[in-house]
């Protein structure tokens, strides 16, 4: 499932301005421990995606956004890559449409 494929009763418009009022810088401390709140087993292939995703660019810039449906977005600047999660559900690379829209959004901080 990609970011930009079955949210329920959303439409890319409607996330954008979700993502637009909730977008924030993240730290990079802020996102490890957010990892092992939503993902607690560390050999969970979930948890493993997740924290390769962080040290790939350790010094980078970091951003969360939340939208509605508990998906919780997180964005790379540096690298211009994001992941999304539903917590206890799953977590996927965020597609071409997910990521110029956190790009837009962070512009505007």
């Amino acid at each position: 499932m990609s970011y930009d494929d079955g949210w329920p009763d959303q439409t890319l418009e409607d996330r954008s301005v979700m993502v637009h009022k909730t977008v924030r810088r993240a730290t990079l401390d802020e996102l490890k421990k957010l990892g092992e709140l939503r993902f607690p087993i560390v050999t969970d292939p979930w948890c493993v995606r997740y924290n390769d995703f962080l040290t790939q660019h350790p010094d980078a810039s970091y951003f969360r956004a939340e939208i509605p449906g508990n998906v919780e977005i997180i964005y790379c600047r540096d690298s211009g890559k994001g992941v999304w999660f539903l917590p206890e559900k799953g977590m996927g690379i965020l597609q071409a449409e997910g990521v110029e829209i956190m790009a837009e959004a962070v512009a505007k901080l």
